[in-house]
């Protein structure tokens, strides 16, 4: 008996939203699972070529975890702008503490495919400092 592979089509994947409570949860653990949901990894339906994710809504991103001895002052966040002597740093304890969004997203960013798949899938990903956002009317479910 010989199975059938199904490829799912962009036209047919029903998209479901989830929010996410960030509260006191490794920002490692965290990245990794909602980049699953992301990219539709835990659906049946899965197709490396389309995107078959959901929406993600991450709330209380202030309140991230970071494990690891010293790691607000260790780990570093780098940007630059192109020119010479453009190079910003910033420690995980600045961003934490500034922009922790960016800090959120970042780490989901370094765990989807890079590429156009992988930005459209980035695109479905909402991360909010407080305990509220505004995506009430999509009926968001709790991920656990």
């Amino acid at each position: 008996m010989q199975r059938q592979t199904t490829n799912a089509k962009a036209n047919e994947i029903k998209r479901t939203w989830y929010v996410i409570d960030a509260s006191d949860k490794p920002l490692g653990r965290l990245a990794s699972k909602v980049a699953v949901v992301l990219m539709g990894k835990n659906k049946p339906i899965y197709t490396p070529n389309v995107d078959c994710g959901d929406y993600v809504i991450i709330i209380n991103a202030k309140k991230v975890a970071l494990n690891g001895t010293n790691k607000k002052e260790n780990k570093k966040y780098y940007n630059v702008s192109g020119y010479a002597g453009g190079l910003r740093v910033r420690t995980a304890g600045e961003m934490l503490e500034n922009y922790p969004c960016e800090m959120v997203e970042r780490a989901v960013w370094g765990m989807l495919p890079k590429g156009r798949l992988g930005r459209q899938i980035y695109k479905k990903l909402f991360v909010y400092e407080g305990d509220s956002h505004p995506h009430a009317a999509q009926q968001p479910v709790e991920l656990k």
